[in-house]
């Protein structure tokens, strides 16, 4: 409406965004980007067809660090669910550390390592008494 009442030289760009309560800014503002956007999302589209077991991190970090594009994860993520392409965001595999056998109380280390080396001959006798058989 500012922007109508500005064409049609009836009043000023100061004047119309007071009417209608708009600040100039946003008068002003002009979408730049829709043509990458739009690139965004073939080339989305195109590696999720090729990639189907591709979660949104590897396309991203395909996209970033092998063919070079400088945009950023939050835009193409925006993107994608636009397009609602559902690329699940994997969580990260925790390492899970082995814990060594406890010997009951509050020993130290030198009773622990004694309790190892006392089930390991066990399991040596054993493993022998089967192969005597």
């Amino acid at each position: 409406m500012a922007q109508k009442a500005v064409a049609a030289a009836r009043c000023s760009v100061h004047q119309a965004c007071l009417t209608f309560n708009v600040s100039e800014s946003c008068y002003r503002y002009r979408a730049r980007l829709s043509s990458e956007n739009a690139e965004i999302a073939d080339l989305m589209v195109r590696l999720t067809h090729n990639q189907r077991n591709w979660g949104f991190g590897l396309c991203f970090l395909y996209l970033h660090n092998v063919k070079g594009y400088p945009w950023n994860h939050r835009r193409v993520y925006r993107i994608c669910r636009e397009l609602e392409l559902n690329l699940r965001i994997k969580p990260r595999k925790r390492v899970v550390h082995e814990k060594l056998p406890t010997t009951g109380g509050t020993r130290g280390r030198k009773h622990q390592l004694i309790y190892e080396l006392r089930a390991r001959s066990v399991k040596r006798t054993v493993a022998a008494n089967v192969c005597s058989m």
